[in-house]
């Protein structure tokens, strides 16, 4: 059985590393209150739905990846689905440069998040832990 308790505790630690951005696009991401991030951003609920924070496995659970601090990072919800939606996802340094490219090209989220960002500022719900 999967331990999603655990998987939570790492995702939020490595979100916080990594300042509520994601590890793959470096956009801003939100946990618990998708409504404040939508205002803040200019976005409709269904536009933010892809910058939420989920828990991506490096190296998939499948072929021997541990649900570890040193295999889970937190990504967008976007970037985590679209790497494991692929007949052969890439590796995760492969992916991260797709990415980048991608961004560079303005052909991956539909609005730049990070320039309107404060890394400062947590979107996770003041009522969880």
């Amino acid at each position: 059985m999967r331990n999603s308790r655990k998987i939570k505790k790492i995702r939020i630690k490595a979100a916080q590393g990594q300042q509520w951005h994601c590890y793959y696009c470096r956009e801003p991401m939100w946990d618990g209150d998708p409504l404040t991030f939508s205002e803040h951003f200019s976005l409709s609920p269904k536009e933010a739905l892809r910058y939420r924070c989920t828990a991506e496995h490096l190296y998939e659970r499948g072929r021997g990846g541990a649900d570890s601090e040193l295999n889970i990072v937190a990504a967008c919800h976007y970037c985590n689905r679209t790497r494991h939606r692929a007949k052969q996802p890439k590796d995760p340094t492969s992916y991260g440069k797709y990415v980048q490219s991608r961004m560079k090209a303005g052909r991956w989220h539909p609005a730049r998040l990070h320039c309107q960002s404060d890394p400062q500022v947590s979107w996770r719900s003041p009522s969880d832990p």
